[in-house]
């Protein structure tokens, strides 16, 4: 899914019952509509410049920006995000290995200390440099991680929309039990995911000013809010490119280092 997934970067599809239907046939559903939004943003590779907006529960907004370039298929992919501003977090960089069969292996380097950091498995749920995006949010996973139920159909601001739950298959390996992905019917691109944990929703994500670039749908606008923390971050799309010559070495940590 896009953008980055990626971050993408992005999507977490769970079993349940729909009315009317077998539990299977509306897995089997759900999952037809999660593989034929994932196959209409297919991509090689992936570059942008984001302008990240952070508005605080009393309105204070505070800005960075970051520049992201992606190499790889869905869930098999590697991801260099380097923030660009401001000054106190110039140069950090995250890379970021998703996998078709487990959880991503992130890196953080920071360039005032000369130090990288591998990002553990139990840290993943933690806000991302001060933005409501955790970091397990800036990864993507394969569909094959995912279990899927088709709940019926919903409109997202006015545009018709199936509305499937998902949940890991390995419950340790993802801060959310479930979440609930709109995907449009017009087009397959994605509307809105609400993640859960248990019962309650804690993080919405909303995507919106679509736009088709280069024969793929996609949201130059979305709005991550920390329903915990009443915060908010909006993430801006410039610049977007797909399918940009990329070198599978510029993906590594030695390379992030030398940038």
């Amino acid at each position: 899914m896009n953008p980055v997934s990626y971050l993408v970067f992005l999507v977490f599809f769970v079993s349940s019952r729909y009315a009317g239907l077998e539990i299977g046939v509306a897995a089997e559903n759900a999952r037809q509509i999660v593989e034929e939004s994932q196959r209409r943003t297919d991509a090689k590779s992936q570059r942008y410049e984001g302008l990240l907006q952070v508005f605080d529960a009393k309105g204070k907004i505070s800005d960075k920006r970051w520049n992201i370039d992606r190499l790889g298929s869905h869930g098999d992919s590697k991801v260099v995000l380097r923030f660009t501003a401001p000054a106190e977090v110039k140069g950090v960089a995250l890379l970021i290995v998703n996998h078709t069969d487990r959880a991503s292996d992130q890196w953080m380097w920071t360039p005032a200390t000369e130090r990288d950091r591998r990002i553990a498995l139990q840290d993943r749920e933690t806000r991302f440099f001060g933005t409501d995006f955790s970091f397990e949010d800036l990864e993507e996973r394969d569909v094959n991680q995912y279990e899927y139920s088709l709940l019926g159909d919903e409109a997202v601001d006015g545009v018709a929309c199936w509305k499937i739950q998902s949940a890991p298959k390995q419950s340790k390996s993802s801060q959310y039990s479930r979440s609930h992905v709109w995907i449009r019917k017009d087009n397959y691109a994605l509307a809105r995911v609400e993640n859960f944990l248990k019962d309650q929703v804690v993080r919405r994500l909303v995507y919106s000013d679509l736009a088709n670039i280069q024969g793929i749908w996609t949201a130059r606008t979305l709005e991550m809010s920390d329903l915990r923390r009443g915060s908010r971050t909006r993430l801006s799309l410039e610049k977007l490119q797909y399918n940009v010559p990329m070198k599978d070495e510029d993906f590594t940590l030695q390379a992030i280092r030398r940038q």
